[in-house]
């Protein structure tokens, strides 16, 4: 039987090192206008961060499920010391839905569900099955993994549904060593959370002052904004049941909107670029790596 269920979308978690303020605004704004159906929150970059924005989340948390958005957790994916670790291990204790961003985690996730984020290195079939064993019934593969592969490995492990990064400045790296702080002439230690002045992150040009990539504090992200393209019937075929659209300073409602309307068939490949080049992105829209083809490439997607 056809499955002809609407393709559902997500808002990941943000990257970015926002105030707080800011933060409990924005996810204000996506509970009482985003058509949107699971959201991603919680600190995912960087373990410093997370004294300042892990008060906003009760509040998040409590305003978007009662307009109805399922809320996952998303936690760190690169912890670095044993305060951070602990802090994994608390989380896999919350009575909520969850996202794992560091393999470290899976042992404390034994006995419940979790989410498989971005971060983990899953490039094949085995790999998650390996996570389905222990828990994983929901995936997001990693923003370079081609569709042609993501199909391949839903359809060999169909208990776990898949959740395709579609819009945002692709997540490429972490790094142990702090760019924004190093820019600033400071050290990591002492980094004063200087990541804060990029609210897309920070642009890195080449030493010619061609556009090259984007900064975010610990994190390598690309200069363009990756955008997914693909109609629902395409999303279908591949076994993709969620689409993951990552929060950046511009109206993530009105983005929302357009993928709405796109998937729902209201508006063609050609309108939902449209859309989302009058808006302030970050950097020139890419989509190659859906291809396989080099990430910061713009190419016709096979209809």
């Amino acid at each position: 039987m056809t499955d002809t269920s609407p393709i559902e979308l997500a808002l990941g978690p943000c990257l970015f090192n926002w105030p707080a303020e800011r933060l409990l605004d924005f996810y204000r704004r996506i509970a009482e206008d985003a058509p949107v159906d699971r959201v991603y929150l919680g600190e995912v970059v960087c373990g410093k961060r997370m004294p300042f924005n892990d008060p906003v989340w009760p509040e998040a948390i409590d305003v978007l499920t009662r307009a109805g958005k399922e809320v996952v957790l998303s936690t760190l994916a690169q912890p670095v010391n044993k305060r951070e670790r602990n802090i994994l291990v608390q989380q896999a204790a919350y009575d909520m839905a969850i996202e794992i961003n560091d393999m470290s985690m899976v042992p404390a996730c034994s006995g419940r569900t979790f989410t498989a984020g971005p971060f983990l290195n899953i490039y094949n079939e085995a790999s998650l099955g390996f996570l389905s064993a222990r828990g994983a019934v929901s995936w997001c593969p990693p923003a370079e993994l081609p569709l042609a592969s993501i199909q391949k490995i839903a359809a060999l492990v169909p208990e776990v549904d898949v959740e395709l990064f579609a819009f945002g400045r692709l997540p490429l790296a972490l790094s142990s060593r702090c760019y924004h702080a190093r820019a600033h002439g400071l050290r990591k230690d002492s980094c004063q959370f200087v990541c804060d002045k990029d609210p897309d992150g920070m642009d890195v040009a080449t030493l010619d002052g061609a556009r090259f990539l984007a900064a975010n504090g610990i994190q390598t992200l690309s200069d363009a904004c990756h955008f997914a393209g693909l109609a629902s019937g395409q999303l279908r075929a591949a076994g993709i049941k969620r689409l993951r659209l990552s929060p950046h300073s511009l109206d993530m409602t009105g983005v929302l909107k357009a993928f709405r309307a796109f998937l729902d068939g209201a508006i063609d490949a050609g309108g939902l670029e449209a859309r989302l080049t009058e808006m302030d992105l970050p950097g020139p829209l890419c989509n190659a790596y859906l291809t396989g083809d080099p990430g910061w490439k713009k190419i016709a997607l096979p209809a």
